[in-house]
């Protein structure tokens, strides 16, 4: 009926998203995380760079997240305190960026530059087990990560916003079925929910009779 969850190695991958209860992973003239995102939250989110993940992104997303902390370690933007400090940190994390249009060296601190095909070095980074990969953002890189039975851990944080009208970046769009088996969630600040699941890629409906 579908494909197996990646198999256990000494390098998970989670897949990790935000995303808006209408599935877009941003929206037009919102502030921020749709400026919802909380104390609870942040505090967590700095919890999590302790895990010592190495994240994996695509050329769009590094620019967007390097501008966002070159503008809160310079003081020129209008994020919080908890906000900033968030931002900045991931300077110090390792960062492996596929693309094909920067060039090296990365301007952004601790970050490598990868021109081949990313599901191959993803499986290649797995198989050598060097510690924990996460992705950060990047929505298709994402999918061709889960596409290719690579991805341990699938996890949204679900932010209590509708953005019919001013959604972008439409995040499921172009994914295969996937039966989603959960193994954590909770609540941060009230309002915003972590999910986080063990993907199987489906090759056809539960019960068809597909292969």
């Amino acid at each position: 009926m579908g494909a197996t969850p990646a198999e256990p190695s000494q390098a998970p991958l989670m897949v990790d998203l935000i995303i808006s209860l209408d599935g877009y992973a941003s929206a037009e003239g919102w502030p921020g995380w749709w400026g919802l995102e909380g104390p609870e939250y942040l505090a967590w989110l700095d919890q999590e760079s302790a895990n010592n993940y190495t994240f994996l992104l695509g050329a769009n997303t590094y620019r967007l997240m390097y501008g966002m902390s070159a503008q809160a370690a310079a003081n020129r933007s209008g994020f919080s305190e908890e906000e900033g400090a968030s931002l900045t940190g991931l300077s110090a994390v390792p960062k492996i960026v596929f693309s094909s249009s920067l060039q090296s060296p990365l301007d952004w601190p601790n970050s490598t530059l990868a021109t081949g095909d990313a599901v191959d070095a993803v499986r290649e980074l797995k198989r050598r087990g060097t510690g924990p990969l996460s992705t950060l953002g990047s929505i298709s890189l994402a999918r061709s990560l889960l596409v290719a039975g690579l991805v341990d851990r699938f996890r949204l944080v679900v932010f209590p916003v509708i953005t019919g009208a001013t959604g972008r970046e439409r995040i499921f769009d172009g994914y295969p079925d996937v039966r989603l088996d959960m193994v954590q969630s909770r609540t941060f600040d009230g309002r915003l929910q972590l999910l986080e699941y063990v993907p199987t890629v489906l090759t056809g409906p539960p019960g068809t009779g597909q292969p």
